[in-house]
């Protein structure tokens, strides 16, 4: 961190003194060291983080984490509280920088931008995502502030001084640094004694800052700042959407990736919605590129004044390009979807993305939720196979929520030669099973489909449902009377009923306008399909700033559930809906249930 910059953002931004109550030459030393770990906020859980994923939100590293929150590198729980430093300043190409603010109670957005001398609306364009419904006690927002002086501003100057606290009966270093957010450590700089132990009575010295200022901002009045929170953003309609795609249809190359074949498809199915759209009265300019895979076509494409133009960007299949477009995103202020991988993390700190496809570990987590809700007065059975691919992630989250809600759950080893008897001993008659195998590969399903067909011929009363794993779907030909046998749940982020009129209608004007069949999975034909219907009409409808009105957005996928959600205040949206497919014993059914 650039010395200088980092002794400013401290002395803005300090409700510590651990750099500045040293004498003489120990002021340099303030920046260095563990000096961030000084201004501490915390972060609260929500089902489906991780803590890299974290680290991406607050740009700080996991190794810090883990220090500062024992046992964080072992698990984290929903709800639990990590204490995070402030990271390293931010976007210096327009010399703003972000603290983390954690919401308190009676804080308002007026409150806040007195408290920091920064504008209500400078604080509202920080955190797109600020709003009544999401300035909440314990969520945490981004402050700018200001490095260097511009037109209307001077220079803020901080000035530390100490209180004087008498220290309560049965309080704590814990408690107290919460109250005053300061970290330990600067306590027992500041008060030596304490390193001999806290006691009853005792007077302490606690840093606290009083900021003065000849900064011009605004002081306006208290219920308009706090009005900004009900400010819907303007709608910005376009005559015409322009719509760029950028994929990897390697036109050069010889012979062709596997892959372009779905990418074509993708491409296909997004021309029938548009062809769809423009029939009610759309207007809407497609530009289509071939960016190869990396970066090195895609840079050149960025270049390209229609580029700079576009409403809308779709595409993107690896990490590098997904960067590349989401810094091209950020700076030229345009909506950004990614279409297909589910492993990037960029919509945590870029509010113009969209992931389609639900993040692994949030879906995962989601799922493992689902398995607990579906199954907690089942008797539940566990089957290591012990294959290559074992959804162990999935498995320790599902087995994290029956723990934690005290549910009881069985592991059994497979082995051929005792795995029937072990089933035989385990299953109940006095509750439904379910079978959960650890694995989503068919030669697993293979093993343990023969002990169970038995078993359910032997033991009628005993009920035995399946729980198993997306990649099923791609061979349910192959197994559909054992699913339902099985009474089998699937969780997924993509499922076509093909029964489903809409989604016939969608492949036979696929087959008839292109001769071919959409076979595969997911289909990427309804997935171009979907994704353009979504966003095209969002725009249509609401204009450019239409993520101000998602929650009036009830587009329906045919293949995907929409249920977009902002990561945090600042961040972008990914997409939380998923399925449920239930192959129903007693009718012969494939039913189906969008998780939301």
């Amino acid at each position: 961190m650039n010395k200088t910059i980092a002794y400013l953002l401290l002395a803005l931004t300090s409700f510590h003194a651990s750099i500045l109550h040293a004498q003489g030459n120990n002021r340099q030393q303030a920046v260095s060291n563990n000096a961030q770990d000084n201004f501490l906020f915390y972060h609260t859980v929500e089902r489906g983080e991780t803590v890299y994923s974290i680290t991406k939100t607050y740009d700080v590293d996991t190794a810090t984490i883990y220090r500062l929150n024992p046992g964080s590198n072992e698990v984290i729980k929903v709800g639990q509280q990590l204490k995070i430093p402030q990271g390293k300043p931010t976007d210096f190409e327009s010399k703003e920088v972000y603290i983390y603010h954690t919401i308190q109670g009676k804080e308002t957005l007026f409150s806040l931008s007195q408290k920091y001398q920064v504008r209500a609306e400078d604080i509202m364009e920080a955190n797109p995502g600020l709003s009544v419904s999401t300035f909440q006690i314990g969520k945490n927002i981004r402050v700018p502030i200001n490095l260097v002086k511009k037109e209307s501003t001077t220079e803020r100057t901080a000035e530390i001084k100490y209180m004087e606290y008498k220290v309560k009966k049965r309080e704590t270093l814990f408690n107290i640094t919460r109250k005053y957010e300061v970290t330990e450590s600067v306590l027992l700089d500041v008060n030596p004694e304490l390193k001999k132990g806290l006691k009853e009575g005792m007077t302490i010295r606690i840093p606290v800052k009083e900021l003065s200022s000849s900064a011009v901002y605004s002081r306006q009045n208290e219920n308009d700042a706090n009005a900004l929170l009900n400010t819907l953003g303007k709608m910005n309609k376009v005559d015409t959407i322009k719509l760029a795609l950028l994929l990897p249809f390697n036109i050069d190359e010889q012979p062709a990736s596997p892959n372009v074949a779905r990418f074509v498809e993708y491409y296909e199915g997004l021309l029938l919605a548009i062809d769809s759209l423009q029939r009610n009265g759309l207007s809407v300019k497609l530009t289509v590129r071939d960016v190869g895979y990396g970066a090195k076509k895609l840079n050149e494409v960025l270049k390209e004044k229609f580029m700079g133009e576009a409403h809308l960007i779709i595409g993107g299949v690896d990490n590098e390009q997904i960067d590349a477009i989401a810094t091209f995103s950020l700076r030229n202020q345009i909506k950004y979807v990614i279409p297909f991988t589910s492993k990037n993390d960029e919509v945590r700190a870029n509010a113009n993305i969209f992931q389609v496809n639900t993040p692994h570990h949030y879906l995962l987590a989601q799922a493992a939720f689902t398995v607990y809700t579906l199954f907690k007065d089942y008797n539940i059975i566990f089957v290591d196979t012990r294959d290559p691919d074992d959804k162990l992630e999935f498995v320790g989250l599902a087995k994290q929520e029956f723990s934690q809600h005290n549910v009881f759950f069985r592991d059994v080893p497979y082995n051929a030669e005792n795995f029937y008897s072990d089933m035989e001993r385990l299953l109940r008659k006095d509750r439904p099973n379910v079978v959960i195998p650890m694995s989503a590969k068919t030669a697993c399903l293979n093993k343990i489909k023969p002990a169970l067909r038995t078993l359910s011929e032997k033991m009628p009363d005993a009920q035995i449902t399946l729980f198993g794993y997306p990649e099923w779907l791609g061979y349910i030909r192959d197994n559909l009377n054992d699913l339902f046998a099985f009474n089998t749940y699937i969780y997924s982020s993509f499922y076509a009923d093909n029964n489903a009129s809409s989604v016939n209608r969608l492949q036979t004007k696929f087959r008839i306008t292109y001769g071919k069949t959409l076979n595969g999975y997911p289909k990427f034909g309804i997935l171009g399909f979907d994704t353009g219907i979504f966003f095209l009409d969002a725009i249509r409808r609401y204009g450019l700033s239409f993520e101000s009105y998602l929650d009036r957005l009830n587009t329906k996928g045919l293949q995907i559930s929409f249920r977009f959600k902002r990561v945090n205040n600042w961040g972008g949206f990914i997409n939380t809906g998923f399925f449920i497919i239930h192959f129903n014993k007693e009718n012969s059914k494939i039913q189906w249930q969008e998780i939301r």
